[in-house]
C-alpha cells in the first residue's frame, strides 16, 4: 500500500538583499541574472517608455523569426523604396545605412544595418517588404511582443522614431533581450560586431559597453529627444553568468556609457550564483516495497542555480512530494515524485525527484518474510 506524503525542506536561509543597494541617475533601469531570471535593479521598470532605437530590438526579431521559418534567407534581397529613402536616409540627419532608392539589399547586410548602424532606413526597408507597410509591420511587431509575454509593449514603427503610443518597458526589453539570445543563437553574434561597412561607409557600434567592459557581447542603444540616452545591454560574465541590463533617460552619451557600467560592474561583484539544487546530492531516502534496499537515495532530475549577494546564501525552501513505499523493481533515474522550490524573488521552480540507484526486487523467500512483518 502507497501512502502520499510530503516533506518541507528550508535548505537555505539569508537576509534579504535591497534591490535598491544601488543609486542611478537614470530614470528608468533594470538589471536581471538571465539564468535565474533574479531581479538585481528595478526602477520604475515595469512603466512604459519610449524607447527609442532599443525598440529595433523587436524589429530584428521579426526578422530573426521568418529567417527561422524558412520565409526568407540571409541572401534574400529587399528593395529601397523612396519612402523609406525619405523617412530614414542619409538626408533625414538621424541614424541611417546610407541606402539609395530603388536599390536591392540582401537580408544579412540589413540585419547589420539595424543592428550595428541603427539604420532606420534599413528598419523600413524591412518593414515594407515583409509586411507592405511599417503600419502593417508594426502592429505585427506588436503582436508577437504579446505572445512573447510582453505586456507593457507597443510599437508604431520600425525605428523608434517618437510616437506617444510607441511605448515598452525596461524589463519587457530585458525580456526581449533574452529571447534573442536564446531563440537565436546562430544570430546573436552580430550584436558583437563593432563597425560595418555598407556602400563604403564604415560605422561603428554604438554600444558603449563593448569598448570598455570584457564579456559583453550586445545588445542596442537608443536615442531621441523624448526618450533620452538609453541602452540594453548584456554581458557573460568571468564566473559564467550572464547579466542583462536596460537603463533610459539619461542625459548624454558619456551619462549613459558610465551609468550602464556602474550597474554591470555592480551587478558582477554584489552577485553570485550558487547550485542549491544538486543532481549528485541526495534529497531524502525513499522508502521502498518489497526491494533488495529498504530504501532508495532520491535526487533532483535537474540542478538549481539561484542569484545571493555574494557572501550570502539565497533564502529557499523546498517541498518534497512522492508516494511512500515505492514498489521495486526501481530503475535508476525513475522519476518518484516532484520537488517545488520557493526562490525568494517569489518565483518557484519545479523538478522531478528520482533514483539514484537500481533497486531489484527481493525473491519469493524475501516476499514472505516482508509480509510476516506487516
Amino acid at each position: 500500500m502507497q501512502y502520499g506524503f510530503w516533506l518541507t525542506l528550508l535548505l537555505c536561509v539569508s537576509k534579504v538583499v535591497s534591490a535598491e543597494s544601488i543609486d542611478t541617475v537614470a530614470s528608468h533601469a533594470f538589471l536581471m541574472d538571465a539564468d535565474t531570471g533574479y531581479v538585481m535593479l528595478n526602477k520604475n521598470a515595469e512603466i512604459p517608455m519610449p524607447p527609442a532605437s532599443m525598440s529595433k530590438l523587436m524589429t530584428a526579431y521579426m526578422i530573426f523569426d521568418a529567417l527561422k521559418k524558412g520565409e526568407y534567407t540571409l541572401d534574400s534581397e529587399f528593395v529601397v523604396s523612396d519612402n523609406a529613402w525619405k523617412k530614414g536616409g542619409a538626408k533625414t540627419g538621424s541614424s541611417t545605412m546610407f541606402l539609395s532608392p530603388n536599390q536591392r539589399v540582401k537580408v544579412r547586410d540589413l540585419l547589420r544595418g539595424i543592428i550595428v548602424q541603427s539604420g532606420n532606413d534599413a528598419c523600413i526597408v524591412a518593414a515594407e517588404n515583409m509586411a507592405g507597410t511599417e503600419e502593417a509591420f508594426a502592429n505585427l511587431m506588436t503582436k508577437k511582443a504579446k505572445q512573447l509575454g510582453l505586456t507593457n509593449a507597443m510599437f508604431k514603427n520600425a525605428t523608434g522614431l517618437p510616437d506617444p503610443e510607441h511605448l515598452i518597458s525596461a524589463h519587457d526589453l530585458a525580456r526581449l533581450a533574452n529571447r534573442i539570445i536564446h531563440d537565436f543563437p546562430e544570430y546573436y553574434p552580430i550584436y558583437s560586431e563593432k563597425e560595418f561597412t555598407y556602400n563604403k561607409i564604415k560605422q561603428g557600434n554604438r554600444n558603449p559597453l563593448l569598448y570598455s567592459m570584457p564579456g559583453v557581447d550586445g545588445l542596442k542603444t537608443g536615442h531621441t529627444s523624448q526618450s533620452g540616452f538609453g541602452l540594453t545591454g548584456s554581458m557573460k560574465t568571468y564566473d559564467g553568468r550572464r547579466l542583462i541590463m536596460v537603463v533610459n533617460g539619461l542625459k548624454s552619451m558619456d551619462e549613459r556609457a558610465q551609468e550602464s557600467k556602474k550597474i554591470m560592474s555592480w551587478g558582477i561583484s554584489s552577485f553570485e550564483n550558487l547550485e542549491v539544487l544538486k543532481t549528485e546530492k541526495t534529497i531524502v531516502e525513499v522508502p521502498v516495497w518489497l526491494g533488495e534496499t529498504k530504501t532508495v537515495p532520491a535526487v533532483p532530475e535537474k540542478k538549481l542555480i539561484a542569484t545571493a549577494a555574494r557572501g550570502e546564501t539565497p533564502n529557499i525552501k523546498s517541498i518534497v512530494k512522492y508516494d511512500a513505499p515505492i514498489a521495486a523493481p526501481i530503475s535508476k533515474g525513475q522519476k518518484l515524485g516532484t520537488i517545488t522550490t520557493y526562490l525568494e524573488d517569489g518565483n518557484k521552480v519545479e523538478t522531478n525527484l528520482i533514483a539514484m540507484d537500481s533497486v531489484g526486487k527481493v525473491g519469493f523467500l524475501g516476499k514472505i518474510k516482508a509480509l510476516l512483518h506487516l
